[in-house]
């Protein structure tokens, strides 16, 4: 995607390649470190470290379960995400958008939707017989959870569909970032985020720790690189929401609130 490449060529040639993200940080090879509101489009907003997604990851692969063979982590990501649903799901793993979209509209063209955690519509998700997830997983390859309704045409739409089989570390780092995501929706809250307010409202409007712009699109490139000067990394797709840097100071802003964007 060119705006995303367009971001990472703006970070190198200002301050260098990223050695290590941790948290909403990114460090880099001049030694700046960096607050990240792009937060790979939401796959890192629970932190870059990955919380115990890798480590399950680790010991995963350090037991050798990397081949083609059947093991217990496809269950497992339908018992996750049934959780994170509170209702039983049938899920196929998909490695784009487009398939996984095709998939639950095959099943569900009329009960389809993204799931978002913080969703301010207060969607009952169980209602919903077909939820696309994007799994809260720090991975630059994108993967889709469809979660569908039990039914003929569930099992209909996932056997005709290009789901995919991905290797056993992946998975259960993927079970993982589910169990953190649904311990996290219980723990972050709206306080965890208005405390950035009297900055960030200057430039977008917040919904939960989402941020949509308020600058004009055509001034988008020039804002996104106004930012990285201020040591802040966001969103590349002026349609793609900021995210909020749970957990980083209010003086992650000091520099953008001092510098004020012209354009």
């Amino acid at each position: 995607m060119k705006e995303v490449d367009f971001l990472a060529s703006e970070i190198t040639r200002r301050y260098g390649t990223v050695q290590r993200a941790r948290g909403c940080f990114l460090y880099t090879r001049t030694g700046v470190r960096l607050t990240d509101l792009y937060q790979e489009g939401g796959r890192a907003i629970l932190g870059w470290g990955g919380g115990s997604a890798f480590t399950v990851f680790k010991n995963v692969m350090n037991r050798g379960l990397t081949g083609s063979f059947d093991t217990d982590y496809d269950s497992r990501i339908a018992k996750a995400v049934s959780e994170l649903l509170a209702s039983d799901r049938k899920v196929g793993v998909y490695p784009d958008k487009q398939a996984a979209v095709h998939a639950a509209v095959a099943a569900f063209p009329q009960s389809t939707s993204f799931w978002k955690p913080w969703n301010q519509q207060q969607i009952e998700w169980q209602t919903v017989d077909a939820v696309i997830i994007e799994p809260p997983l720090p991975w630059a390859q994108s993967l889709f959870l469809v979660a569908l309704q039990p039914s003929s045409e569930a099992d209909a739409a996932l056997d005709g569909s290009e789901k995919f089989r991905i290797p056993a570390p992946l998975a259960a780092a993927v079970v993982r970032s589910v169990y953190d995501m649904i311990a996290a929706l219980q723990n972050r809250k709206e306080s965890d985020w208005f405390i950035y307010d009297t900055v960030v409202t200057k430039y977008w409007i917040r919904t939960g720790p989402y941020l949509v712009p308020k600058i004009p699109e055509r001034n988008y490139t020039a804002f996104l690189q106004h930012c990285l000067d201020c040591g802040l990394v966001i969103s590349p797709l002026y349609e793609r929401p900021s995210i909020v840097p749970f957990g980083a100071d209010r003086g992650v802003f000091g520099k953008l609130k001092n510098s004020v964007f012209g354009g």
